[in-house]
């Protein structure tokens, strides 16, 4: 069920929430989190979409913010037109799509706060043109988790730079998240080799975020120098692990399966699929405590060795948005 509202207030938007639920018979809310996505006009279309698709394994009150300030020398007048869907249009919770004109556009919390499920956590999504410190962001200040994206921006890696500058506890990235299976794998087969490693290689695009950040993780899990090597992609295509009876080595130059190498055993085909945005935001709200150990990656000090085709980190980027 949908119901458009022009010129409103969160009032009214609210007693429209309640009405579209009894209409479709279910008076009760039976979402647990609040999920506020803050986008463009351009991109709201597919961050509902991920949200909605999100909310089918954490059913949510998602709400969709798109600020559309006056930019020109006329005085655009504040209003806030809202799209409210429930039911089968809004996954498996509801959703608000809120449209702010003019002044009000600068003061979205003050329109979001009324909506946000009483008791509920919150999460914030900039799916492209983050704050430069969420934490500090009007509305990010109201999350207990804020998600924003590396691949969204034109310079990744100075992004990259700034989130480590602005971390607060609750800050993580999707650049962060598409790297789950990697680490998985790669944190079993290490269990599996019981050998020392004494370096690593990350394999990837020009300034991938997502490599960057592995690179980190390495640094900082493993205390050894991490060199980067670019590849024609796409994405991360591979990582060594050298160790001292031989590399460990997870391959992928493309689609959507992977060899693994272990020293002294077969080498095995595993999936490693590129995983779409709404999976990713799925990840991410299983858990809302702080991801330390994105913190870790994202501060640590990534020793590169001298090495033919090596290149250090945090230079610059050409946007991809997958890993």
């Amino acid at each position: 069920m949908r119901i458009d509202l022009t010129d409103t207030t969160a009032s009214r938007i609210n007693k429209a929430l309640v009405r579209a639920r009894r209409a479709i018979g279910s008076p009760a809310v039976g979402v647990v989190l609040t999920m506020v996505v803050v986008t463009d006009e351009e991109n709201a279309h597919d961050a509902l979409k991920a949200a909605e698709r999100a909310s089918q394994e954490h059913p949510s009150r998602v709400l969709v913010v798109v600020r559309r300030p006056d930019r020109t020398h006329r005085r655009t007048a504040s209003r806030v037109d809202a799209e409210v869907r429930v039911g089968s249009d809004a996954g498996s919770g509801e959703a608000v799509l809120l449209r702010l004109f003019g002044e009000v556009a600068e003061h979205a919390d003050s329109v979001v706060l009324p909506l946000l499920l009483p008791d509920a956590p919150v999460v914030v999504w900039w799916p492209v043109d983050a704050p430069a410190a969420p934490a500090r962001d009007p509305l990010g200040a109201l999350a207990q988790r804020r998600i924003t994206d590396a691949y969204a921006v034109e310079r990744p890696l100075e992004e990259l730079a700034a989130r480590a500058a602005s971390y607060a506890p609750g800050d993580t990235d999707l650049a962060w998240t598409r790297l789950t299976p990697w680490r998985s794998m790669l944190a079993a087969a290490l269990d599996q080799a019981r050998a020392g490693v004494t370096s690593a290689v990350v394999e990837s695009e020009a300034d991938n975020p997502s490599a960057e950040l592995l690179a980190g993780w390495f640094a900082d899990r493993l205390r050894v120098p991490v060199e980067r090597v670019t590849t024609a992609g796409p994405v991360v295509t591979a990582v060594r692990l050298r160790t001292e009876h031989g590399d460990i080595v997870v391959d992928r130059p493309e689609g959507a399966v992977a060899t693994l190498s272990i020293p002294g055993q077969p080498t095995r085909v595993l999936a490693l699929k590129v995983r779409t945005t709404a999976e990713l935001i799925a990840e991410e709200l299983r858990r809302l405590d702080p991801d330390e150990a994105y913190a870790a990656a994202l501060r640590a000090e990534v020793t590169t060795p001298p090495a033919a085709g090596a290149r250090k980190s945090r230079t610059s980027h050409q946007q991809r948005r997958n890993a």
